[in-house]
């Protein structure tokens, strides 16, 4: 008995339509979204249209091929194959023998009785046949370097455009890497396609921290792992931890946060490893291992004098100038109970980034010293200062207010709220006011 996929239905019905809005998505618009998104990913059309979406809605077709389900889960928001009613696929048995063999039954054994010329032929031509299969490939060097490129286009973009439709682009990014893995390609490329998969997870995983999920990211991250070994690419290995440990850090598990810096760095050169060791000094501050923390960041320092940047590097949140460093830096002194020198390396780094071009500056890490600056000022008395390294926080559109820097935020605020006895009490009462209002007015996460 055949049954309607009531939750392909259902998903279609849920989704508006961009042509007729306040109405649910038709199948025909349905389709033509398939279509294009297959085009864009895959470069190449599929016959997809609103006839086989009936089939799909009245459970004729139980799980179409594998680049359907990935499209309709892009177009319909689905988060699975199971939101929209697809059957699991039904394990396949895995056989060694050629293709050619498994049609027969049985082949004779070679011996005086048989055609040997034939038997010599017949083998010739089974492994054609496996020539021809290694040589294919679903996915060409273009394709590859494009996928590349967008790694890098996102990552540049990120916290320079609102992180919400980022993140879409980033799962679609994902989405085409997967389905180009499901097909067959050369060795070379698989590891490319793992790779760039493997950055768009680690991208997903940076952004769901900042939009409040830490936990969640962990998900993204360990799949990135995965990647990176699958691509035996160490500088995604080293950003992979150093994401982990972002996670970890933001759910105040700093000793979980110091054992991914501390095994990233195995993996790290370059900015790479400029950031981890630098977070890694962080987190044992945080963790109240003060001797060691002083020693790696005095490592973290020296790797700075001596840092170069690799033309390679996927750059954003992945790539760790000398100013990102000194906010880091400023962190480890505050936890170093060293607020005069914290003071100081902000303000180093902050010079850093006015030195930097706009165009390659990462606005949310200048933001961060700009905090650390503020908290160093309230620490030492100095609220005049700290008002004036928070005002340009403040003025921070509030798609871009991710949670990492409203909490940062919070803690000036606190801050703030200690030295309110102080004679200054008016200029903290009023940095207190400024920040109450920033944080009604942020809506990067919602």
């Amino acid at each position: 008995m055949v049954t309607p996929n009531e939750r392909l239905i259902a998903a279609r019905q849920r989704t508006r339509s961009v042509r007729t809005p306040g109405r649910p998505m038709p199948r025909a618009e349905v389709a033509d979204a398939v279509r294009a998104w297959l085009l864009a990913t895959t470069g190449r059309e599929f016959p997809f249209d609103g006839h086989y979406l009936g089939k799909l809605e009245r459970g004729l077709v139980v799980r179409p091929r594998n680049e359907y389900r990935a499209a309709l889960r892009y177009v319909l928001n689905a988060g699975s194959d199971a939101d929209l009613g697809f059957d699991p696929a039904v394990p396949a048995v895995t056989s060694t023998v050629p293709p050619q063999r498994r049609l027969s039954q049985t082949w004779p054994v070679l011996d005086s009785g048989n055609d040997l010329d034939t038997e010599l032929m017949d083998a010739a031509s089974e492994s054609a046949t496996w020539l021809s299969l290694a040589e294919s490939s679903n996915v060409g060097e273009l394709t590859v370097e494009q996928l590349h490129a967008d790694v890098r286009r996102i990552a540049k973009s990120y916290l320079k455009t609102p992180t919400g439709p980022l993140f879409t682009r980033t799962r679609a990014l994902r989405d085409r890497a997967f389905v180009l893995l499901e097909g067959r390609q050369r060795p070379a490329q698989t590891r490319q396609l793992y790779a760039a998969a493997g950055w768009a997870l680690t991208l997903l995983a940076w952004m769901t921290v900042d939009l409040g999920r830490p936990d969640v990211a962990e998900t993204h991250a360990r799949s990135a792992r995965i990647c990176a070994d699958n691509a035996d690419l160490d500088s995604l290995r080293a950003w992979v931890c150093a994401t982990q440990h972002t996670a970890a850090f933001w759910q105040d598990d700093f000793a979980r946060a110091a054992q991914y810096a501390a095994e990233g760095r195995r993996y790290a050169e370059g900015s790479a490893a400029l950031y981890l060791a630098s977070a890694h000094a962080m987190d044992l501050s945080r963790s109240h291992q003060l001797e060691r923390a002083h020693e790696v960041l005095t490592e973290a320092r020296h790797l700075a004098d001596r840092l170069q940047m690799s033309p390679d590097e996927v750059g954003g949140p992945f790539q760790c100038t000398t100013g990102r460093g000194a906010g880091l830096w400023a962190d480890t002194h505050f936890g170093l109970h060293q607020p005069t020198e914290a003071l100081a390396l902000t303000l180093d780094g902050l010079t850093a980034f006015e030195r930097t071009p706009i165009a390659e500056r990462n606005a949310g890490s200048e933001r961060m010293v700009r905090l650390q600056l503020a908290k160093a000022h309230l620490m030492l008395g100095e609220p005049d200062g700290a008002a004036e390294a928070l005002q340009p926080v403040l003025e921070t559109p509030p798609g871009h207010r991710v949670r990492p820097l409203l909490r940062r935020v919070s803690e000036v605020a606190a801050l703030a709220q200690v030295e309110g006895s102080r004679p200054a009490a008016a200029i903290t009462t009023g940095i207190r006011d400024s920040i109450a209002d920033f944080a009604r007015h942020s809506t990067a996460t919602s």
